[in-house]
């Protein structure tokens, strides 16, 4: 299966150790630019916290690269998303608003959406809840086409 992991740049380790594991099982997978700038050490996990402290500079990368539509197409050309949502801001199982956004593209394109953990509460649960994602409580085997 094609996976698209979707996910706060925060967690980029986490990211890279998901990704690795959803290989090994046999799928291809699409992780956030950022991230993999991370991992390839062209960008520094702090210094783009630091930018991301000043929403010009965020925003300015975000435009540069083309950030939310490059992901959209991502996300077209995959079967699912796999939505990692880990604790943030003292917010377990935090959905920010890229990957809200995302959700929403993969909901519109009828892709299968995976979410690692429980759904957050926060204020917009219900439009998380309407995307009908499958939890799979950090057990990747359960994802699969239905």
């Amino acid at each position: 299966m094609h996976i698209v992991i979707c996910s706060s740049i925060d967690f980029t380790s986490e990211i890279a150790k998901i990704a690795a594991q959803l290989r090994k099982m046999g799928h291809s997978v699409d992780i956030p630019l950022t991230s993999q700038k991370i991992i390839n050490g062209e960008l520094s996990l702090d210094n783009y916290l630091t930018e991301k402290g000043t929403n010009a500079e965020s925003a300015n990368r975000k435009i540069a690269d083309d950030v939310i539509r490059g992901y959209f197409q991502k996300i077209e050309q995959a079967d699912a998303i796999l939505v990692l949502n880990f604790e943030k801001k003292g917010i377990p199982n935090y959905i920010g608003g890229n990957t809200f956004l995302e959700m929403g593209f993969a909901h519109v394109l009828n892709k299968l959406i995976f979410t690692y953990n429980d759904l957050p509460e926060m204020h917009y649960k219900d439009e998380l809840i309407a995307f009908r994602p499958t939890v799979i409580k950090e057990d990747l085997t359960l994802i699969q086409n239905p």
